[in-house]
């Protein structure tokens, strides 16, 4: 069951940084639909293992090819999603894993009988410039490093929450959860769309169960809202050094909401 889970969660990655990569809107838009949908398996899944007295971890082995062509992208998207089948268990869950997946190679099907829609992907093309903007040099550094840093952040955030959500009685406990992880697949998708504009998109890095597995939630945290904090200070040091109005403005609308993440990690204490 844990190889299932394993499973599930790179196609989750995969459907995601899909979405990350495309220039087109609809596509984009749907196939992010199709990630959420992957990710609410992935809870389905975890509780169902648990359930059974079993575990499950956060290992993955997958990598993100830089294809250049969007049919590309979906060619090895579908291959992925057939080769899950196999994983999928005879419940009311794996039917229903099955049927949603079915609909998303077909979805994928009908975009690839277009050939305009097989556009060039720019996301991994290294050239870093953002649109048609001519930010400065340091700009696009600081903007680089902020990215990265970021995007694993809240990669990190959304499967820590999920696996106390998933293993917590506490009804609190549980709402907050799920409201943080719904900000964090928020921020992890308006930073890996980024990173794709200046052609950086890469996954982030694996998580260490001892990232995950929590002995002291109070210390957790109590150093998550000092993480909060710093993110809040490197949201300013970048609004305030990137000259561009649009970014700067985005930038303060991320710290703002970094403020209402301290309040409910708050509650939890």
């Amino acid at each position: 069951m844990n190889k299932t889970y394993q499973k599930k969660h790179e196609l989750w990655l995969s459907i995601n940084f899909a979405s990350f990569a495309i220039n087109d809107e609809e596509i984009k838009s749907r196939l992010y639909d199709f990630a959420q949908i992957a990710f609410r398996h992935m809870k389905w899944l975890g509780s169902d293992i648990l359930n059974a007295g079993e575990d499950y971890n956060y290992d993955r082995e997958m990598t993100l090819y830089k294809n250049n062509k969007v049919f590309e992208i979906l060619d090895s998207l579908k291959d992925e999603v057939k080769n899950i089948q196999k994983f999928y268990p005879e419940t009311v869950l794996g039917k229903r894993m099955k049927t949603d997946d079915a609909y998303l190679i077909e979805y994928l099907s009908q975009i690839m009988k277009n050939p305009t829609n097989n556009r060039e992907v720019t996301a991994f093309n290294m050239k870093r410039e953002w649109m048609d903007k001519n930010l400065e040099q340091e700009q696009i550094d600081a903007l680089t490093l902020f990215l990265f840093e970021e995007s694993y952040k809240e990669y990190e955030l959304i499967l820590i929450y999920a696996y106390m959500q998933a293993r917590t009685k506490e009804s609190l406990h549980f709402n907050v959860f799920e409201d943080l992880i719904a900000e964090s697949h928020f921020h992890l998708k308006s930073f890996g769309n980024m990173m794709a504009k200046l052609g950086i998109l890469a996954l982030p890095r694996e998580l260490h169960e001892m990232t995950y597995i929590i002995k002291d939630l109070n210390k957790f945290v109590v150093d998550g809202i000092a993480e909060e904090e710093a993110a809040k200070v490197m949201c300013k040091e970048l609004s305030d050094a990137i000259k561009d109005e649009e970014l700067s403005k985005f930038f303060d609308f991320i710290n703002y909401q970094e403020n209402y993440h301290i309040e409910l990690m708050k509650k939890l204490l």
